[in-house]
């Protein structure tokens, strides 16, 4: 594996984007940061991060996390993303964009991976669930260390509406909750979640996880709940990761020219 890699992380909001030393799962030089287009279609979204990616001199392939299920290389969802997105073969179209191999991944699973390997999750056997708290829930599920991707549990039913619409960062903000009535919320649906998946210990990202001292003493539910150590680094740590370590999609710029949807057979 290298000694350094690129990582960026698209989130509902931002993206962020850095160069992330990999033995110590820390970022070297400052974190830089673009407002997500909004609507944030293909097109717009690929151009941002390519004019992103660009202002870093580092060389070699680039890991990017996306708040959608990936598999195969093709966007599946797009929860907080344009529609646009789905079907589209998104490492061979943003590879073409930024001129170089990239490794796209779901967000939070980029976020979980930092966190098992140099956060609150190192070390811990069993079943561990980070759970990414921004615009969405992001949700990244570990067995025994070992990522099981796109889980998606953001979207589970609550109340008839996703979990993320009545429990993400985003709703305290956009509702002027405070932590304490958040945390209500936050509760019914990390005990839900529970009930799912049973995990051993969860571990709370995103930006809020900076704050858990205001809200993580609320919280009832029977597993362990910390908060993340890599705070909101964790995407773009997590992502420079996958691409050291994943081979990564080549660059093809002839037939990677346009976002339009992969074909599958």
């Amino acid at each position: 594996m290298t000694e350094r890699a690129l990582g960026v992380d698209i989130g509902g909001s931002g993206i962020k984007g850095g160069i992330v030393d990999l033995a110590a799962g820390e970022l070297i030089g400052e974190r830089v940061r673009v407002p997500t287009p909004q609507p944030a279609t293909p097109e717009a979204v690929i151009a941002a991060t390519a004019e992103l990616v660009a202002g870093f001199d580092e060389d070699g392939p680039v890991g990017i996390g996306l708040p959608a299920a990936i598999v195969g290389g093709v966007v599946m969802t797009a929860a907080n993303l344009d529609p646009a997105w789905i079907g589209i073969g998104a490492e061979r179209v943003v590879s073409a964009a930024i001129g170089r191999p990239c490794v796209m991944l779901n967000d939070a699973d980029a976020a979980g991976l930092a966190e098992i390997r140099f956060g609150a999750g190192a070390d811990v056997p069993g079943v561990v669930l980070v759970l990414t708290l921004g615009t969405g829930i992001g949700s990244a599920l570990f067995v025994d260390g070992r990522l099981v991707p796109n889980t998606e549990l953001g979207h589970i039913e609550i109340r008839g509406k996703d979990g993320e619409e009545r429990a993400a960062a985003s709703v305290r903000k956009e509702k002027h909750l405070t932590f304490r009535a958040w945390a209500r919320r936050l509760d019914e649906y990390i005990d839900r979640v529970d009930q799912l998946v049973w995990p051993d210990l969860i571990i709370l990202g995103g930006g809020v996880s900076r704050r858990a001292d205001e809200f993580l003493h609320y919280l009832t539910v029977r597993p362990p709940v910390v908060p993340a150590r890599l705070l909101n680094q964790a995407g773009i740590v997590g992502a420079a990761l996958r691409a050291a370590e994943t081979p990564p999609f080549p660059n093809d710029p002839a037939g990677a020219g346009s976002a339009t949807p992969a074909r599958r057979s």
